[in-house]
């Protein structure tokens, strides 16, 4: 008899503060939802805070990137069995200082694998935020090519771009915005690219669902009524090499509650650490 398949279920979520999602029941929620790999976002806490109260989730033992900014910034990654190593930060200076980058590398004879937990930079307080972002975009990208010649990797996180029009529920009037400029968008055109000159990932959910629309939404403003009239944008994601895309099975968007103005987004995949 065949044994079942490994299955290993890997969750992205922009806390928007751990302390506030932990108030809204998110712990809660990871223990109850199966979960092997967890990546978070936007701790907006310091390495004190997290000592002794988050350093694990739901029996998953946590590393994290903290801002030197407090309430800033900052990221983590749990998992169930721990990796064979902990990569903290990416480019030794500007965006290392604002807390953006956790991998967890699981290497063995014949493969090295990591799951890294990214928090991108917004641009829509100011035009100097926006160059930030375009900065960061161009470290990301140089960082992600390195990577992927020598290993298979998942980046799940808060990207803050809206690939296409169906990623966005009012794109023509966000032609202009920071998350939907045509340069941002270029950016993940070009990482998805296969082939020369192309950054050669995938965008797992869309290769899953190709054609979700407001279903996909990851992200609410907190203005007006976004979240109950459901005018959302989908910026949060999984992006794989194409190895590890091939493994994923399926995708959804958990929003029975609400911890944070961005809900968790959750892939299966079909393999074993």
């Amino acid at each position: 008899m065949a044994s079942a398949p490994t299955m290993f279920r890997l969750v992205s979520l922009n806390l928007n503060g751990i302390r506030s999602a932990a108030a809204k029941g998110f712990r809660e929620w990871a223990a109850r939802s199966s979960i092997d790999c967890m990546g978070v976002q936007e701790l907006k806490a310091q390495a004190q805070d997290v000592a002794g109260s988050f350093d694990e989730v739901a029996g998953m033992r946590g590393h994290f990137h903290h801002a030197q900014k407090k309430g800033y910034s900052g990221v983590g990654l749990y998992a169930r069995v721990q990796p064979s190593d902990v990569v903290i930060g990416f480019d030794g200076g500007e965006f290392d200082a604002e807390g953006r980058y956790v991998e967890y590398r699981w290497d063995k004879p014949g493969r090295q694998f990591s799951v890294m937990s990214v928090y991108f930079p917004s641009g829509s307080s100011g035009q100097d935020r926006q160059e930030a972002k375009f900065r960061f975009l161009e470290a990301m990208g140089r960082h992600l090519q390195k990577l992927r010649k020598t290993r298979e990797f998942i980046l799940v996180g808060d990207v803050n771009i809206a690939h296409r029009e169906i990623d966005l529920k009012n794109w023509k009037g966000n032609l202009k915005n920071s998350g939907f400029l045509p340069e941002e968008r270029q950016w993940m055109t070009t990482l998805l690219q296969q082939g020369r000159g192309g950054g050669g990932l995938v965008d797992v959910v869309r290769t899953l669902q190709p054609e979700a629309g407001e279903e996909a939404y990851t992200w609410w403003s907190n203005r007006g009524q976004a979240y109950a009239k459901n005018v959302g944008w989908r910026i949060d994601y999984h992006l794989a090499t194409p190895g590890m895309a091939e493994t994923a099975r399926t995708a959804g968007v958990y929003k029975t509650q609400r911890f944070s103005d961005h809900a968790p987004l959750m892939v299966d995949y079909e393999f074993s650490l």
